[in-house]
């Protein structure tokens, strides 16, 4: 009977994981609908195309690369390896940092991108500096961007209240629930960021 019971138990999803699959699960919906309406608005006319900077690659590679090491470094921390599991998380917050840097690089860059512009496929020839002001792709380019961006902060944010967690002093439990949260959430923000990547590839 206890037997039954226990594995009963380990059967149920922690509410805070399930707080986090919600959450997850809403965000993926409002990118879901945001990218729709891009294509929707595009398929219209009166659209402006860019290109795509070559930043984002290496942002893609940083991002994907560091959900490999969480996934080690929660293997470590399960396995009571702290030395090992330290050190993955802090390689997983470097590359989270690198990321985000670039991130915010590329998307500078293609709002400052100085280039030719092509509108409904016609080639116009505009000013050095392109300020992509007064066209609806506009809007819907960069409320996407900013949303990504900010939960990428909160990611990075998850990142570094583990990063401080796994330096402390002494380690009182090995419980790995809450690290397995950041991580989940982590994947997420990998597999979302893979997404919006081939997204603009194929529609900017």
């Amino acid at each position: 009977m206890n037997t039954a019971v226990q594995q009963g138990e380990r059967k149920r999803i922690h509410p805070q994981k399930f707080m986090m699959w919600l959450a997850m699960a809403s965000i993926s919906m409002a990118f879901a609908g945001l990218t729709s309406g891009f294509m929707v608005r595009e398929a219209q006319g009166n659209w402006r195309l860019y290109h795509l900077p070559q930043v984002f690659t290496y942002s893609t590679v940083a991002i994907f690369i560091s959900s490999i090491t969480m996934i080690m470094g929660v293997r470590a921390f399960k396995s009571r390896q702290m030395p090992r599991y330290r050190m993955l998380i802090s390689v997983t917050l470097i590359l989270g940092i690198v990321f985000g840097l670039l991130q915010f690089t590329g998307f500078y860059q293609l709002y400052h991108q100085a280039q030719q512009v092509r509108i409904n496929g016609q080639v116009l020839n505009e000013a050095a500096t392109v300020r992509l002001t007064g066209n609806p792709s506009e809007s819907f380019l960069f409320v996407i961007a900013g949303l990504h961006l900010a939960h990428l902060v909160g990611g990075l944010i998850a990142l570094l209240f583990v990063f401080f967690r796994a330096f402390r002093t002494k380690v009182k439990t090995y419980n790995a629930t809450g690290l397995e949260i950041v991580a989940s959430y982590w994947h997420f923000l990998d597999a979302l960021w893979i997404y919006l990547f081939v997204f603009f590839l194929v529609n900017l």
